[in-house]
């Protein structure tokens, strides 16, 4: 076993090391949008926001958007079927001022996923050069959009994809989101995106910016249509696709309650999840042995008799702190010193994977917003 284990935490440190130095490499590209100059006036701007039962956000969401510096703005907002006050609200913006525009949907076609198919037709009635795809529940600082545009004109991007504050109110939540930003950051390398010789791309729901010609070259959301990760794949497909495309930080200008507590984000997380590992169980064994070996075992294995394992050990729990450290110090306004209970947020980590694979495979499918989309269309569109 120790042999094993020798083997194992070698590999790892090279591992950790080879993903601090890319890390490293990609964060001296990652601009943050808040030192960027402000466009004051230019092209229409649509700004498409999907809603489905969000009665509780999407008043203040939009209203903080109404306030932006950058003047030639159009609101779509789209209500997804809500069954609350959500298309009351939104009325009741498009009243408040001329510049919003409400879309009513009181059904979905087959083959679409609810949101998917919300900001899709939201773009068909979008006029402006550029759409800019945000959620319902993103609060904005009055010089956000003023800055993004200033930012995707200067660097002629097709698409720009921004990092926002990601709020928590509570210790166990902000770890959790945490742990989550610093997974998907080593696993999904986001800062490649901004290699142009990268095929690497990313995106993120609370701002995915895309000029409208590219989002029509493209293929709209018709690409993603059945991806309960469409912001993220939005953005893959189209860096993939050879557009132009850029990651920055937003964390004083953008910010969003990603989850109100550590139960919701265990919900919310049902629907992406399986998604995100290509719906195989092989991935879901190999992501749970990995987060266990990794982030687990060596704060265990560190008090081994065995002198080499718990150097090892201890070589694992050091360099993978300072790669948590310098991914939560760049995309979070968290303290780093959340990594003291990195074991404890690997294993609700762990249990957020088998949690949701286990709902989905028992579901036969994944349920979002009170929509039940099968696990067998949801596979055919990969």
């Amino acid at each position: 076993m120790d042999s094993i284990l020798t083997v194992l935490f070698a590999t790892g440190i090279v591992v950790w090391i080879v993903f601090l130095l890319d890390a490293l490499i990609g964060f001296r590209k990652l601009d943050s949008l808040e030192k960027e100059e402000g466009l004051k006036n230019g092209p229409l701007l649509s700004v498409i926001v999907a809603a489905r039962n969000e009665e509780r956000q999407i008043r203040s969401s939009i209203t903080s958007q109404l306030k932006q510096t950058y003047i030639n703005v159009e609101w779509i907002l789209v209500n997804d079927r809500s069954n609350d006050n959500t298309g009351k609200f939104m009325d009741e913006l498009m009243e408040m001022d001329p510049r919003v525009k409400v879309l009513h949907l009181i059904d979905l076609p087959e083959g679409w996923l609810g949101k998917n198919h919300a900001l899709y037709r939201g773009s068909l009635k979008a006029s402006g050069k550029w759409l800019l795809f945000t959620d319902a529940d993103v609060k904005y600082e009055v010089e956000a959009f003023a800055k993004a545009l200033h930012y995707f004109e200067k660097h002629q991007l097709d698409h720009l994809t921004a990092a926002p504050n990601l709020n928590a109110n509570n210790f166990w939540l902000k770890t959790f989101v945490a742990f989550f930003l610093f997974g998907f950051s080593y696993f999904k390398r986001p800062w490649s995106a901004n290699n142009p010789k990268s095929k690497i791309g990313t995106g993120i729901g609370a701002f995915n910016l895309v000029s409208k010609a590219a989002y029509e070259q493209f293929g709209t959301h018709e690409k993603v249509k059945m991806r309960p990760d469409d912001d993220l794949q939005l953005g893959m497909q189209l860096k993939k696709a050879g557009f132009r495309q850029r990651i920055v930080t937003a964390l004083k200008l953008i910010e969003v309650e990603w989850y109100g507590s550590l139960k919701e984000a265990f919900v919310g997380l049902e629907k992406n999840t399986f998604a995100g590992l290509n719906y195989r169980v092989s991935m879901v064994l190999f992501s749970i042995f990995g987060v266990f070996s990794t982030h687990v075992l060596p704060f265990v294995t560190i008090f081994s008799k065995n002198k080499i394992v718990a150097l090892l050990s201890l070589g694992n729990i050091v360099a993978s702190a300072v790669l948590y450290w310098l991914i939560v110090k760049k995309m979070t306004r968290f303290s780093p010193f959340l990594f003291l209970v990195f074991p404890i947020t690997a294993l609700l980590f762990i249990y957020s994977i088998i949690r949701a694979s286990i709902l989905t495979f028992k579901r036969g499918g994944i349920v979002w917003r009170g929509t039940v989309y099968p696990l067998s269309e949801l596979r055919d569109k990969e």
